[in-house]
């Protein structure tokens, strides 16, 4: 860790690490030059097979052939979009348009046709690349459906259909000059707090986020990464995907995220290092509880998109013996901003979620003023770095109320920053709940009540009240056969928290709504709170 002692809420930059002054089809090429053996990329089939595979050199190859077949029908700076679930064709397509030099516009492989068509146009792209369907969603069929309502779309090609993919290949068109801050991807923001912006994130600050993060878990040469996070979202293709090319790693990329067959995966090909959301480590933990495996491999798990209960830290370390590291970051900063060290104690790695990483200021401000607050005072999280977004995509209002005039990204996290610069995470500024004029955390209230055996998951909301203004309201999913009453869950909440944390609506669930990246959508369970459709409740 750094050796810091803060007097008030603020992190300077920390001048360590490589700080990349080159775009990401550069990054290929040194890969493929100095690594070209090494097995860059390995499919993994639904059913959890190995598939085909490709070595640094033949990554480069494939995607500087295709960037010229790019290269023959877009022009340099053209948005055009992709559609498709985690397969090898993604990373390949990323790192071609990355060489042609064009903006990736990612999109949910889970998106119905009215969701596509905003993000196409909102984007301005001028071409889809789709596969013909992910998980029974017909993306083709949508797909040329929605095509054919924007004009400006002129190119619709199948990913795996490799003959229209390649076409243009051979037609001498020039590769043009990429510069290191010149946007490379449009990333949608999963719109659980308002309307979904696109984050404009440039080449230099996704693959130096990447190479940091390999940095800070002690990423080795070599190691194999398990990558089922999606990438439409910077967990897979930044997080994953450049964080294993900066360590000349192995990448496993799995299309459909199924426990039994990730941990049957692990098994098999001796995975080092996988990132996975909370949601996703219980699914692996329950899917290890029905068939073990032999998961001695893991040498680092990584998990954020939410915060991590110290009973989930530790139920997953004594299944897989490696070192945790939480994370947090946004989609607006490419996206790490904080990670615990591998030798942390097990205070920090359950209560915070680290330090910063290089090269990015932190603060901690008050809403409205903006003012830095004392350290362990709650506040706004505010970044300043390289890795920040340079826009939201044709957004100039949204973009204003993202980055203040001296260049501090607002991320709408509350959190605490103490005197060692360890950040904790106390809510989304629009999650916090005030109950008759006191703000109240969700995260502390389910942290607390994960700590229950009946306890699987669980989720804090604020529901509406004429009284108090606001009531805290607790959504959960329960152990099978496991009912605890009402009384018994405020007792056992009363003997954690202050009575005022107590919730007093409590709501059993059998699924929650979730974005795509694993996050629970907390404003859907209040609307569906609104409308009487959770009939399963706790009194």
């Amino acid at each position: 860790m750094y050796a810091m002692r803060l007097e008030e809420s603020y992190f300077p930059a920390i001048d360590e690490g490589e700080k990349p002054d080159y775009p990401i089809g550069e990054a290929l090429r040194r890969a493929a030059a100095d690594a070209g053996d090494l097995i860059a990329i390995k499919e993994v089939t639904p059913a959890g097979d190995i598939g085909r595979t490709w070595t640094y050199a033949q990554l480069y190859a494939d995607s500087r052939r295709l960037a010229h077949a790019l290269a023959s029908r877009h022009r340099p700076g053209e948005r055009v979009a992709i559609w498709a679930p985690t397969i090898p064709e993604w990373s390949l397509f990323q790192h071609a348009a990355a060489l042609a030099g064009l903006v990736l516009v990612t999109v949910n492989p889970s998106f119905q046709a009215r969701e596509l068509k905003f993000v196409l146009e909102q984007s301005g792209s001028s071409a889809l690349y789709v596969t013909q369907s992910y998980r029974g969603n017909p993306l083709a069929e949508i797909a040329a459906a929605v095509c054919g309502e924007v004009p400006a779309v002129r190119h619709l090609i199948d990913l795996l259909d490799r003959a229209a993919l390649y076409d243009g290949a051979d037609s001498g068109v020039p590769l043009p000059a990429v510069a290191p801050f010149d946007p490379a991807q449009i990333q949608y923001t999963s719109g659980t707090t308002g309307f979904p912006k696109g984050a404009v994130l440039h080449h230099c600050g996704l693959y130096g986020n990447g190479i940091l993060n390999a940095r800070r878990i002690g990423a080795r040469r070599g190691e194999v990464w398990l990558n089922f996070m999606p990438m439409f979202h910077t967990s897979g293709s930044a997080y994953n995907s450049f964080g294993c090319l900066s360590s000349r790693g192995t990448m496993l990329m799995a299309p459909i995220f199924d426990p039994h067959a990730m941990n049957a995966v692990i098994e098999k090909e001796k995975v080092n290092i996988m990132l996975a959301v909370p949601t996703m480590l219980v699914g692996l933990l329950e899917a290890y509880a029905v068939k073990p495996r032999d998961v001695s491999s893991v040498r680092a798990v990584i998990s954020g998109g939410a915060m991590v209960a110290p009973e989930m830290v530790k139920r997953t370390q004594a299944v897989y013996p490696a070192s945790f590291h939480i994370i947090y970051g946004q989609t607006e900063t490419s996206p790490l901003l904080t990670i615990v060290w591998a030798d942390d104690t097990i205070e920090d790695i359950c209560e915070t979620v680290g330090q910063p990483i290089p090269h990015l200021e932190l603060s901690i401000r008050e809403p409205g003023s903006n003012r830095v607050v004392p350290v362990g005072e709650v506040g706004e999280i505010c970044a300043r770095g390289y890795m920040n977004m340079l826009r939201y995509h044709e957004n100039p209002e949204g973009t204003a109320k993202a980055i203040d005039a001296e260049g501090w990204l607002h991320t709408g996290d509350l959190g605490t920053l103490d005197a060692r610069g360890y950040v904790r995470i106390t809510g989304r500024l629009k999650e916090m709940i005030i109950r008759g004029g006191e703000n109240l955390f969700p995260v502390e209230i389910e942290n607390a009540l994960l700590e229950h055996p009946a306890v699987i998951e669980t989720a804090v909301v604020g529901l509406p009240d004429d009284k108090y203004g606001e009531i805290v309201a607790c959504f959960m999913r329960l152990q099978p056969g496991q009912r605890p009453s009402r009384e018994e869950l405020v007792a056992f909440c009363r003997e954690r928290l202050s009575p005022q944390k107590t919730p007093s609506v409590w709501i059993a669930v059998q699924e929650w709504p979730l974005t795509a990246s694993g996050k629970i959508r907390k404003f859907v369970l209040r609307e569906m709170h609104a409308q009487g459709k959770f009939p399963d409740r706790i009194d």
